[in-house]
């Protein structure tokens, strides 16, 4: 069985060439974050992710959490002692403000590390990722009484956070949340509901859960204006910090699920015995603003959710087909027991979740960098247009990077053929395991809904014609490198940006005469950015690996397969791009064609 490691030649090549990871030290508050400093934090994380939680992925999977009648959880075996783990090392904090007693290290930082979490044990690291959400929700609109009560335990992980929206009438429909929230002399809030789905909702690592709820007052106007949103601590905390009484929240059931089996994904009752104790953050009617923030770092987490479980698969497979003898490999000496990595097509899949895992990695982490500038640079423009650029990318980093994990965990399960299909061989877990990232968080369709409709149509398409011009000054430079490589990854992505922008000006100009048809286009659309972007990305870091060559620098057979996988991703994804765009400009007709009852 294979192990997973991290890879960090890649994730730092990235980091340093792409994202700028020099450039982010340097803002304010991130001084922490030298090279030097980044590359041993990985290095530890690397161990952590390697040693303690890859060896629990599968017992997870087999055993999952398991509800007792008193509504607790007992989690996986393993899971609680890596989770205190976890903590005790500072995993928690890693990314978290100072103020409460966290490391204060860039999103850049967190994307890698969240990265190895995911691919190393994608049920784990959902725990610290919704938590992480919370915090953020808490520390930009909660009050100083909220933020000092919550903030340093969950910032020491000492206690989790969750993100409770959906209800069995409310899924992606907000807009039909009915959990109340009453308001109490106190300044409290009685909150009475149902909320389904809901991920670390009860669990043993902790002796508190904070629940971030939304709901609505008796006075709220109807519809997502209407929408607050409340913390409700499974129990009450002490004017001195202690714990006090079990609050009114009960875990009902546990859904039985696909994947991510040791992730506890429950159903929690609010007020089943006279209302759960809630607290209000920020104002009343704005809770669905606040919780887009938590969202918001949510779909990126899970757009690396889908990097991770990519590159975990792509490891076993390459692994497997290291080790398996089958057939004659065409061109090897006569009875040469050769694995079947030898075989084109072995190497065609092989490198094509290479090239997949690489381009989304580029994507993710570069886009953190624009979340850091966006956040810290000390110029007002600056900080605008790397927002515009990072709130452009993030349904792509969502929707592209997992529906590429799920494809590429499959075409591992296919890389080790019928062994694929058998539980032991553990490749089937990451096809199982990734596919509910495409769902949570948003569907594919959503995050495309919302790339069109709210990133591209609110400003005209504006961020992504400064993203297009950026592309096509890669294509440009990959034009004149001088090097007939490069420049067949230069000609793939310039005739991928040509199908981008195309595609781009159909739905910018049609959006609000015809919805219908560019919605019916907004996955295909959502598809051939992720390719194009992704393609940019490994077409600089072609440029880079192909300067260090000729200066002699860094390692030559790294820096020459970093060329020959740009080049895969040019030949064998790009070239999906002009279809693409045909399917987004043309192919809304057949798709409103047939009336409900044909179907």
């Amino acid at each position: 069985m294979s192990q997973y490691r991290a890879p960090l030649a890649d994730m730092q090549f990235v980091m340093t060439e792409l994202a700028g990871l020099d450039e982010i030290a340097k803002l304010p508050g991130f001084a922490d974050a030298a090279p030097d400093t980044v590359a041993a934090i990985l290095e530890e994380a690397g161990k952590f992710a390697t040693d303690v939680l890859d060896p629990l992925n599968p017992v997870g999977d087999r055993e999952g959490a398991t509800r007792r009648d008193d509504g607790s959880v007992t989690t996986a075996p393993g899971f609680k002692d890596a989770y205190l783990q976890f903590c005790e090392l500072g995993w928690n904090g890693l990314a978290k403000s100072p103020d409460f007693g966290g490391q204060g290290m860039p999103h850049l930082v967190a994307a890698a590390i969240d990265e190895m979490w995911n691919a190393s044990n994608l049920a784990f690291g959902l725990c610290p990722m919704l938590t992480s959400g919370a915090i953020e929700a808490i520390e930009l609109n909660g009050s100083d009484a909220l933020k000092q009560a919550y903030l340093p335990k969950m910032v020491a992980g000492e206690w989790t956070g969750t993100m409770n929206l959906t209800e069995p009438q409310a899924g992606s429909d907000l807009a039909a949340v009915r959990t109340k929230a009453v308001p109490q002399a106190d300044g409290s809030y009685k909150v009475q509901g149902s909320k389904i789905f809901i991920t670390y909702g009860e669990h043993d690592y902790t002796d508190n859960i904070i629940h971030l709820v939304l709901a609505r007052t008796p006075d709220a106007p109807p519809g997502t204006k209407g929408i607050s949103l409340f913390v409700v601590p499974k129990f009450l905390v002490n004017a001195d910090g202690s714990l006090g009484a079990r609050n009114d929240v009960r875990c009902v059931s546990l859904e039985h699920k696909l994947g991510i089996h040791a992730s506890p994904t429950a159903v929690l009752a609010f007020g089943d015995s006279g209302g759960a104790v809630g607290y209000l953050v920020g104002e009343e009617n704005h809770g669905l603003e606040y919780m887009f923030v938590m969202m918001n770092l949510a779909r990126f987490g899970v757009g690396m959710q889908g990097v991770g479980v990519a590159e975990r698969a792509y490891q076993r497979a390459v692994a497997y087909a290291r080790e398996r003898v089958q057939g004659r490999v065409v061109g090897a000496p006569k009875d040469a027991a050769t694995g079947i990595i030898g075989h084109p097509d072995v190497r065609r899949m092989l490198l094509t979740m290479r090239a997949n895992v690489e381009a989304a990695r580029a994507l993710g982490y570069v886009t953190a960098a624009s979340l850091d500038r966006a956040h810290r640079h000390p110029d007002l423009e600056t900080r605008k247009r790397e927002l515009m650029f990072a709130e452009l990318m993030i349904p792509i980093v969502k929707g592209w990077s997992t529906e590429m994990g799920q494809q590429m965990a499959s075409l591992g399960v296919q890389v080790h053929g019928g062994m694929g299909f058998i539980e032991e061989t553990g490749a089937a877990q990451y096809v199982r395991d990734a596919r509910i990232t495409t769902i949570y968080e948003g569907t594919t369709g959503i995050q495309a809904n919302d790339l069109i409709g709210r990133k591209i149509g609110r400003d005209q398409g504006k961020a992504l014609t400064a993203a297009i011009a950026s592309m096509r000054e890669v294509a440009r430079a990959l034009d004149a490198a001088g090097n007939d490589e490069l420049k067949a990854i230069g000609g793939r992505l310039r005739t991928g940006v040509d199908a981008l922008e195309e595609a781009g000006r159909f739905v910018a100009s049609r959006l609000q005469p015809e919805p219908r048809a560019v919605l019916a286009g907004a996955v295909p659309f959502l598809e051939l950015a992720g390719i194009v972007c992704g393609g940019a990305q490994l077409g600089r870091s072609a440029i880079v690996a192909s300067q260090k060559l000729a200066a002699g620098e860094g390692d030559s057979t790294f820096m020459r397969a970093k060329i020959a996988t740009a080049r895969h991703f040019a030949d064998h994804c790009l070239t999906h791009a002009p279809g693409l765009r045909d399917t987004v400009v043309a192919g809304s007709a057949a798709v409103l064609a047939l009336a409900d009852e044909q179907f």
